[in-house]
């Protein structure tokens, strides 16, 4: 099971590294080709009310909060490295982020579902692997302590 995990969690962060670097280079070639525009980047008009002026800025930052984190989790999980958890979670969460923010701007389309969910499954996939959620039932203990014949407790004797 741990291992389809681990496959899961690098198909997702690879997933999303790699389509995250490819729109972010994509809204920052259609910021400054405008013959592009029409082709790589939503409508302008999503942009009134936002800090931005063009999807140059917003494009860089998918590169570097998105594209750049997913790709360094992606090969600390890889090599097992230490710091692997940290990271695929930083990752998800940053997939998490990256959406909830872009809903305030942007109508809502079925890809943000599709990178909520995949940050979801990162952080999720990232807490079974160490252990912090888990599908194995637990053995039920008694809390109840043993009596002796007696009546008396354990200490007692």
């Amino acid at each position: 099971m741990a291992r389809l995990q681990r496959i899961v969690l690098l198909s997702s962060l690879a997933f999303v590294a790699v389509t995250a670097l490819a729109g972010g280079v994509a809204l920052v070639l259609g910021s400054i080709s405008p013959s592009l525009g029409t082709v790589l980047i939503p409508p302008g008009d999503y942009l009134s009310g936002s800090p931005f002026d063009s999807y140059a800025l917003p494009g860089v930052a998918l590169i570097a909060l998105v594209a750049v984190p997913h790709g360094v989790a992606f090969f600390a999980v890889a090599r097992h490295d230490g710091w692997a958890a940290l990271l695929s979670a930083v990752a998800g969460f940053a997939c998490l982020i990256w959406i909830f923010v872009q809903m305030i701007y942007i109508p809502f389309s079925p890809l943000q579902a599709i990178y909520f969910v995949l940050g979801l499954l990162e952080i999720g996939l990232t807490l079974l692997r160490l252990g912090v959620l888990s599908f194995e039932p637990h053995p039920r203990r008694s809390t109840a302590v043993p009596v002796g014949r007696n009546g008396s407790l354990p200490i007692d004797r």
